[in-house]
């Protein structure tokens, strides 16, 4: 599932799931652009369903998103709390500005978070 250039209903900002990829029994989930309020749904929608696949790890590329607001923050707990080994959720690659709201909101300390989606890969769950 690619939705790379497909844009939000808006009609102005692209769709914030990129795409969904399975890498042996890892989900992984590519998110971009801005990820708030008006687009957590969609993002919610993504990782609810590659939760339910009960896969052994997700990890969330966050390489492309360029802003993520407290919403957001919210739908990756939620996507944590469904899983059965909550440290089988992983963040990866987060931006400078992605990466200072996960240390500003302390969510860098619940969740792991890798400077790449293959070092998420290989990481210990």
């Amino acid at each position: 599932m690619t939705n790379r250039g497909s844009i939000d209903g808006d009609g102005l900002r692209k769709h914030p799931v990129l795409g969904v990829d399975t890498v042996g029994d890892a989900r992984v989930v590519r998110l971009g652009g801005e990820l708030d309020l008006y687009n957590a749904a969609q993002v919610r929608s993504a990782l609810a369903d590659a939760c339910a696949e009960f896969p052994e790890r997700i990890v969330v590329d966050l390489g492309e998103v360029e802003f993520i607001d407290s919403t957001a923050l919210g739908v990756l707990i939620e996507a944590r709390a469904r899983l059965v080994n909550r440290d089988g959720l992983l963040l990866a690659a987060p931006g400078l500005e992605t990466r200072r709201a996960l240390q500003i909101s302390g969510l860098d300390q619940l969740f792991t978070v890798h400077d790449s989606v293959p070092e998420a890969l290989g990481a210990k769950v």
